[in-house]
């Protein structure tokens, strides 16, 4: 059974696009600061645009209950479930920016697993009156997990790439990079609450940051972006050592069993 709902238009946010942000997250993710001529690496965008709610408004999980004009499906839980991004000019840090929100889509099924809530949002992000970036995000809300209920069946991911390299997430990284984002998602640093309320072994890695890593080796590996497709098929731990591949144009995120964390595709 499913629910749509009338999509709306949640308005717009401006950015003075700090360049100190910008470095901060460089150093973040371990990468050399940013010549000031250059421009912004795809999906920086990310640390600016904060969607900055009172403490009241935040859910149990620390997300937002309020804001971007999101209905309330009375599901306790939030994940980020993917993306889409559409870049068609640079971004510059220190120059004014915009971000235009509207929900494409807003719908509450009801299956075998429970009822979940989707909301696909749209985000056009202008500077100077210039479209840049064209980003389209879709969010999962789910109830609490049974206890009853049987562990997930985990997604083989390929074993055919061209190019591959290790990396892990140290408590420090996804603390550094909640805080740059805004984020105060409790999944992401309160081990208690991830372990004992939503039921997972150890604190997530955050999608964003996920799918930021896998845009980076894009561009490094095959060129500028154009678009850039990913998608999250099972969640990363922070004591996780992970795989970063790369077949041609496809990417993806290799659990330390095997398994499918992340799916992308690039275009150039």
């Amino acid at each position: 059974m499913t629910d749509k709902m009338q999509a709306t238009d949640p308005g717009t946010l401006w950015d003075v696009m700090d360049p100190a942000r910008a470095n901060a997250l460089c150093a973040t993710l371990g990468l050399a600061p940013l010549d000031p001529e250059a421009p912004l690496p795809p999906f920086f965008h990310q640390i600016y645009f904060w969607n900055i709610q009172p403490t009241e408004n935040l859910g149990r999980d620390g997300v937002p209950t309020h804001g971007e004009g999101i209905p309330d499906f009375g599901l306790p839980r939030c994940l980020w479930a993917g993306g889409e991004l559409t870049f068609l000019a640079p971004l510059m840090a220190g120059v004014p920016a915009q971000k235009s929100t509207r929900i494409v889509s807003s719908k509450r099924k009801s299956g075998r697993s429970g009822p979940m809530g989707f909301v696909t949002l749209e985000h056009d992000i202008h500077q100077g009156g210039t479209l840049c970036v064209r980003e389209r995000k879709d969010l999962v809300y789910l109830e609490d997990p049974s206890p009853a209920a049987p562990p997930a069946t985990l997604r083989s991911a390929p074993t055919d790439e061209q190019s591959a390299e290790r990396v892990h997430f140290p408590q420090t990284l996804l603390f550094r990079y909640s805080a740059l984002t805004f984020n105060a998602h409790r999944i992401h640093y309160d081990q208690d609450y991830t372990r004992d309320v939503e039921g997972y072994g150890a604190l997530l890695v955050q999608g964003q940051l996920l799918a930021q890593i896998l845009m980076l080796k894009a561009t490094q590996e095959c060129g500028p972006l154009a678009q850039f497709k990913y998608r999250a098929v099972s969640p990363v731990l922070h004591r996780d050592q992970v795989e970063l591949c790369r077949k041609d144009n496809a990417l993806w995120v290799r659990g330390p069993d095997g398994q499918l964390c992340m799916s992308a595709q690039a275009e150039v």
